[in-house]
């Protein structure tokens, strides 16, 4: 396909194209004049090649599925959005755990027991204090530190603004700090 072919043609007239044909081809033009700018932004935020190509992909996935549903006003600052949000999230889920077989190295086990025993009690403090937050901020914490939802999937299943979300995650996390604390300092 030749995008020079379709230089012409403004984003939101294939975007219209697109919503009234049900023809990739359209969303594919538009896709395609934006790849270098995804592909920058990705590499910005995970500083490797293979992972930006591969988020890219998964921004394009995203794009195609979530244009049929929305209008898109400004399909360039939609698209740089995504790939962001993307990105963040990809960063947010990467832990700094040893893995299993780098424990299973260490030489004085009962620092292994020891290590193990204090996750378990932090996170059943974790769990409990869970329980403790008002609804909307144990539900909005819950969507995004363990099921690990968008703010924008968090208001489109709970009908909160985005606003709303945000405060509720923010309040919510520092309300976990504090009942985490007080409990620890209990036991």
């Amino acid at each position: 396909m030749q995008i020079d072919n379709y230089a012409n043609i403004s984003d939101q007239e294939l975007l219209d194209k697109f919503k009234r044909d049900q023809d990739n081809l359209w969303l594919g033009i538009l896709l395609q004049r934006y790849t270098l700018l995804l592909l920058g932004v990705c590499m910005k935020y995970l500083k490797d090649e293979e992972l930006a190509k591969d988020a890219v992909q998964q921004v394009f996935l995203k794009a195609i599925t979530e244009l049929q549903k929305y209008s898109v006003e400004y399909p360039k600052s939609w698209l740089y959005t995504i790939a962001r949000n993307h990105c963040l999230m990809q960063l947010r889920d990467k832990t700094q755990l040893i893995s299993v077989s780098d424990k299973l190295n260490l030489r004085d086990d009962s620092i292994l027991d020891f290590t193990t025993f204090e996750k378990e009690h932090s996170l059943n403090l974790l769990e409990q204090s869970i329980k403790e937050l008002n609804t909307a901020q144990k539900t909005c914490v819950t969507l995004f530190y363990l099921q690990k939802k968008s703010y924008s999937e968090i208001v489109e299943s709970t009908g909160f603004s985005l606003l709303q979300v945000k405060s509720y995650i923010q309040n919510g996390k520092r309300n976990l700090k504090l009942l985490v604390a007080q409990k620890m300092s209990q036991s």
